[in-house]
């Protein structure tokens, strides 16, 4: 199985599937459309019914119940896409065999090194293979090792009809990364009684709570004067931005937070004396605390205004997501049963929460109760990702097992 996983993860990274948050189509670009129609072309050849690929890039399929009865139909869901924060194109994995637990050079000529004194989780996995970049792109793990674990884990059960399963349902979406991931999932179309996404990290993550989420984009009016003439006349709006953000509680921000603490992001600034616009991205666990975020972001918008003139400052804000808990937990069981199978196959569950969001949380609020599974993915988004091979073939196992559980 191992080198089945290993083969098919390395022919998916291959592929350029970099979303665009720019883009107003679905999927937001059409090269996710070529490893989408892939997997649609491998899971018909595999012989499951229902396989299908609607306008929208949306890929699903079901692997028919064997055990003579009906049962709960479950799903396993990942995404195709990957982040728009790192050059997707021309990925050139390589394969670090019985990795010894010290620096590993990605690129000689940049000098780029994957160093266990900054990320000290990379001695978890001495003695495995990591599989990792060249240093100029992501490698892609978030979230083809997904992709590749679902993909093994349907192909083992096709070939091995002697493990007993109710109705396994399939499924792979566009544009997760920028948000948009279940946009036009269709659930009643996917028919499954609950889901898993497999999109998290280490082995052993459960994750079914995350965090409440906003997006803020405020634009600033200023007035540009000649600075020779401008006193008592220049309104800077880059200044003026820098005056909001200083507003805001500094040790609300992600280097400062962990666990159930949410904070304010400024992801984006731009602009000049005239004009500025800057974006931030809200989160908290908490849904009274989330609701006192937006309304501390509206009151520092009224206040701007109050010292500026009204129209200076303007706020566009809108929720993306909610936390899946409320959800989720009156179907506990949904939980349970993936703790259960990775304790029988000796893995450690971590049920926390998710610093972040997944196809699963809107899924939930859209009638499919959708945990999340570790991936084995680290180091997301950025040139230091990696992924150990051994953990893909783990999360390929509690598939299986999640799926004999419930035959």
């Amino acid at each position: 199985m191992k080198e089945n996983i290993k083969t098919r993860f390395l022919r998916y990274v291959s592929i350029d599937t970099q979303s665009d948050e720019n883009s107003e189509t679905c999927p937001s670009t059409e090269k996710q459309l070529v490893l989408l129609r892939m997997l649609h072309d491998e899971l018909k050849q595999m012989g499951l019914s229902d396989v299908s690929m609607d306008e929208n890039g949306y890929v699903m399929a079901t692997l028919p119940a064997n055990n003579g009865k009906t049962g709960p139909a479950i799903g396993f869901i990942a995404h195709v896409d990957t982040s728009p924060d790192m050059p997707g194109n021309d990925v050139k994995p390589r394969l670090v065999e019985n990795y010894d637990g010290t620096d590993i050079v990605l690129n000689p000529e940049m000098n780029i090194v994957l160093s266990p004194s900054d990320f000290p989780e990379m001695k978890s996995y001495t003695g495995q293979t990591l599989i990792v970049t060249d240093g100029t792109t992501l490698l892609g793990a978030d979230d083809k090792a997904g992709v590749t674990e679902i993909m093994t884990a349907v192909e083992y059960l096709v070939q091995h009809p002697e493990i007993k399963h109710g109705p396994v349902k399939i499924g792979f979406t566009p544009d997760e990364e920028i948000g948009r991931g279940v946009d036009r999932f269709d659930v009643k179309k996917f028919a499954a009684d609950w889901a898993y996404t497999m999109d998290g990290g280490e082995p052993g993550e459960l994750e079914f709570e995350n965090f409440n989420a906003a997006h803020a984009k405020i634009s600033v009016q200023g007035r540009n004067i000649h600075p020779g003439y401008a006193k008592g006349k220049m309104q800077n709006a880059l200044l003026m931005a820098m005056e909001f953000n200083a507003l805001l509680p500094v040790f609300d921000r992600p280097e400062f937070t962990q666990d159930y603490e949410g904070f304010f992001h400024l992801m984006k600034m731009e602009g000049t004396v005239e004009k500025a616009s800057f974006q931030y991205i809200i989160r908290d666990h908490d849904k009274t605390l989330f609701v006192k975020r937006k309304e501390m972001m509206q009151q520092c918008v009224a206040f701007m205004n109050g010292r500026y003139g009204s129209g200076c400052f303007t706020l566009e804000m809108k929720d993306q997501y909610y936390n899946m808990r409320e959800k989720v937990e009156p179907q506990y069981h949904i939980v349970e049963t993936a703790r259960l199978a990775m304790e029988a196959l000796g893995i450690e569950p971590k049920i926390k929460p998710i610093r972040g969001g997944t196809d699963g949380c809107r899924l939930s609020y859209m009638g499919l109760p959708c945990p999340n599974i570790f991936a084995g993915g680290l180091n997301f988004h950025g040139k230091f990702e990696f992924v150990p091979l051994e953990s893909m073939e783990k999360a390929t196992q509690v598939i299986l097992k999640i799926v004999e559980m419930n035959a």
